[in-house]
């Protein structure tokens, strides 16, 4: 795995832009954050009725040194309008193994319209080819149907159900384990 620098790109599709976020997307997070309690809320712990425009610019903060230091790769997501509709990333940066863990979150209003799975395959392109990763988990509860099926319709094979493989809210819970290799995502 490439464990030089990475510096700050863009990554778009025919669907969506991705950049590195910047300090003014923060008050977009909080927004997008705020109306999607209900669906992303019930998977994601930073997503709550607490949240506040605070946390968006400590997050995006760290973004942003997380970059810089190689641990994390996190991107806002944008429509071709220019609309922030969530947010994705690689963490978990394994550089022994050459693997990362791939996240993805569409806020509420924009659910169903793609942009999860244009943003898994940029990041797998990202990953593969800028990262030199040979290995990209999709870990999603066994119950978040949505989050898994993006994995599936993305190309992602399927491996198993890991049993307390993710704590939500304190409660360890079984996660559907998918993973892309190179050679599948070409």
């Amino acid at each position: 795995m490439n464990s030089a620098i990475v510096p700050l790109v863009e990554l778009s599709s025919r669907q969506i832009a991705m950049r590195p976020y910047r300090d003014e997307d923060a008050p977009l997070l909080f927004v997008a954050a705020s109306e999607s309690l209900e669906t992303v809320g019930r998977w994601m712990p930073w997503c709550h009725a607490e949240y506040a425009e605070n946390d968006s610019v400590v997050w995006v903060r760290r973004c942003q040194a997380s970059w810089h230091s190689g641990e994390e790769y996190n991107f806002g997501l944008f429509d071709s309008a220019g609309q922030y509709v969530g947010g994705a990333g690689l963490n978990h940066l394994n550089r022994d193994h050459s693997i990362a863990n791939l996240g993805y979150w569409v806020r509420q209003a924009r659910q169903r319209e793609g942009f999860a799975g244009a943003a898994v395959q940029c990041l797998a392109r990202f990953g593969f080819e800028t990262l030199r990763l040979t290995r990209i988990e999709i870990v999603a509860a066994s119950d978040n149907i949505a989050s898994r099926r993006v994995a599936e319709k993305s190309g992602a094979e399927f491996e198993c159900l890991a049993r307390n493989r993710l704590v939500i809210r304190g409660v360890p819970v079984t996660a559907a384990v998918y993973s892309l290799i190179p050679a599948a995502s070409a």
